[in-house]
């Protein structure tokens, strides 16, 4: 008697469908989607010998460094797009001014995508682009990667996580901890526009601004502030919490007293109208592409002069100075000569913001 096997009469598993304009769930299946998704979406613009090598970590050759500076950040902001900016060029900038915060020059970024299903490819295009365009002016190279899809619903469209490694620009050590009294505190550029550019592009204003992110790659900026002088303490960038929340981690990291003077405050008339009738308070509105340096009173001139001859630093001021007391805190001198506590901001002023 012969054996007679069972025949199949079509696919019993279907194959998903490749031909997609959005995101699905099988683009993070480690398969042929998720390989399709790399080659057509990522590495294009992304492209780079360490990436094209398709290993599980790049292996790069920087000059051999004593030390390497390495930061790590998420980047969740809401919308994806805004003016003046985006979530690609977010997750850049932001990485690539962490490191430069420390002294260092970033050379190599990783980036982490969180996809949710359903995003149009086009816009992912969009953000991969931006993402590129950002580490070219940055002279960065995006060197590893990963991708993964949750479901409809789990996301705000896309989450990117990125590390950048640097090498550092001076034996000078460069922290919060290195604030000393005397010395003058120096800011970038005006306050809160990428909080107010994020807020109006939620619809969350009720008028129109114009008031453009002012996300930018800063270590260009602190290359430049190092060779004029060697007497930089601090740097740091006021993202989350604003100008006030970072001047008084500088403080009690310091262990010393921070005072600010209201009238030299730069700040967008616009930006200004926007906090004025939603009653927020500019020191705390975040910034992406503004640095807070505390320099060495004797070159506090030659830095500013430094910084205003850069176009990141075009409207850089000395906003305060480093005093003994009080130890720990942060207070503003007002038009009239009156002094108040300006406290770390306690809450999230304005959520998925960077």
């Amino acid at each position: 008697m012969s054996e007679e096997y069972p025949t199949m009469e079509g696919p019993v598993c279907p194959l998903p469908h490749i031909e997609s304009d959005r995101v699905v769930m099988g683009h993070g299946s480690g398969g042929r989607m998720m390989a399709d998704l790399i080659r057509s979406v990522f590495r294009p613009p992304l492209s780079n010998p360490v990436l094209e090598a398709e290993n599980d970590a790049g292996v790069v050759q920087p000059t051999p460094p004593e030390s390497l500076a390495i930061s790590t950040d998420a980047h969740v902001v809401s919308p994806l797009f805004f003016r003046g900016g985006d979530i690609g060029k977010l997750a850049v900038c932001g990485t690539v001014n962490d490191v430069a915060m420390v002294g260092a020059d970033p050379k190599y970024l990783t980036a982490s995508f969180i996809l949710e299903e359903g995003l149009a490819i086009s816009t992912l295009q969009k953000v991969v682009a931006s993402m590129q365009s950002s580490a070219e002016e940055a002279g960065v190279q995006v060197v590893a990667g990963d991708t993964k899809v949750v479901s409809h619903g789990e996301a705000d469209g896309l989450y990117i996580s990125t590390t950048g490694i640097g090498i550092p620009l001076t034996k000078n050590e460069i922290g919060g901890d290195q604030a000393q009294p005397g010395d003058v505190v120096i800011l970038s550029g005006t306050m809160g526009d990428h909080g107010i550019a994020v807020l109006e592009a939620r619809g969350d204003l009720g008028f129109e601004t114009n008031v453009e992110s002012d996300i930018a790659p800063l270590n260009h900026l602190v290359s430049v502030m190092l060779e004029a002088s060697p007497g930089i303490h601090v740097l740091r960038d006021p993202t989350r919490g604003g100008v006030a929340t970072a001047l008084n981690e500088i403080a009690r990291q310091s262990n010393v007293g921070v005072l600010i003077r209201e009238s030299t405050l730069p700040l967008q008339p616009a930006v200004q109208a926007a906090c004025e009738m939603l009653g927020f308070d500019p020191l705390y509105i975040a910034n992406e592409g503004k640095l807070l340096a505390v320099v060495k009173r004797e070159d506090a001139e030659k830095v500013l002069m430094a910084m205003r001859s850069t176009r990141y630093g075009e409207e850089a001021a000395i906003i305060g100075e480093i005093t003994h007391e009080p130890r720990g805190r942060l207070l503003m001198e007002t038009p009239l000569g009156s002094k108040r506590v300006v406290d770390t901001l306690s809450g999230e002023m304005l959520p998925r913001i960077c």
